[in-house]
């Protein structure tokens, strides 16, 4: 059977795809990507100047907007001020194995940016979304905890690579509630999640991880890493399906559905997760 490619992607006209932390990595391929196909593509950006530069690159209808997905009141004025329905939204945006530091809100700021923004972020506009919503998780959601009783690290040691994998997997189950929900009320938006196995991104450049850059060659690139958001975003997979590499271990190579780890799969903790963020975040449970 032949890989599939962005050679397979779907004529997109008429359709909207936003995307988190477009301005860079895996998330700029998507997004060009997604232009290319004939989608208007938002690039929501912290970095807007960064965003624009990126954009007037890019073949098709792009815009940049400003968010910050680490700083709910960013999440909350970007949603406020959306007009019209939303085809995609892929929760791209992502920072790994920093050093603790506290948002404006007081969250841990891996925590923030990782889980608690895109689960706010995907709550205030999923009545404008039409078809689906991508998470983007990692394969160290496998190595997560979860500790509903400090979801922030106020009271344990916080260890930034456990706070990257704890964050990914709070991501895995948010996608596992939401479709429960999705299908409880009959709706046909699908929540999905995608991740790049292992691509030669700058995500960890600052860390001492980003040795494994070194090993390009057993890697996926960046146009390959993008692949899994894509087939996650465009094709017809089902409702919480996990979009990942084909390669072993999942680490490089064209996208297939794969299956989570164990814990992802845990529809009590799913929604003793769902509830505990809501309270944080501000948002009914």
């Amino acid at each position: 059977m032949a890989k599939w490619t962005v050679a397979d992607m779907p004529e997109m006209a008429g359709t909207t795809a936003v995307l988190t932390g477009a301005s860079s990595g895996i998330g700029l391929v998507a997004a060009r990507e997604f232009a290319r196909a004939g989608a208007h593509v938002v690039l929501a950006v912290r970095n807007v100047p960064k965003g624009e530069d990126v954009a007037r690159a890019m073949e098709g209808s792009v815009e940049v907007r400003e968010l910050d997905v680490s700083d709910l009141g960013s999440i909350r004025e970007f949603a406020s001020k959306w007009r019209g329905p939303i085809t995609v939204l892929v929760n791209n945006a992502g920072i790994m194995d920093v050093p603790l530091t506290r948002t404006r809100d007081g969250f841990d700021l891996q925590t923030a940016t990782n889980s608690l923004g895109p689960f706010l972020l995907t709550n205030l506009l999923l009545p404008k979304i039409t078809d689906r919503v991508v998470w983007v998780a990692s394969q160290l959601h496998r190595m997560g905890h979860l500790n509903l009783d400090d979801l922030g690290w106020d009271t344990r040691p916080y260890k930034p690579l456990d706070a990257y994998n704890d964050s990914k997997l709070q991501v895995v189950l948010f996608s596992l509630e939401l479709q429960r929900r999705l299908t409880a009320t009959g709706s046909k938006v699908r929540s999905v999640l995608a991740h790049p196995g292992i691509a030669t991104t700058t995500l960890v450049a600052h860390s001492s991880s980003n040795a494994i850059n070194r090993f390009s060659f057993l890697l996926n690139d960046p146009e390959h890493g993008a692949l899994p958001t894509l087939f996650a975003a465009t094709q017809n997979v089902a409702g919480n399906a996990y979009v990942g590499p084909d390669g072993v271990g999942s680490i490089k190579g064209s996208p297939t559905v794969r299956k989570p780890g164990k814990a992802g799969l845990d529809m009590v903790a799913a929604q003793g997760l769902w509830a505990a963020v809501s309270a944080k975040v501000g948002v009914p449970a």
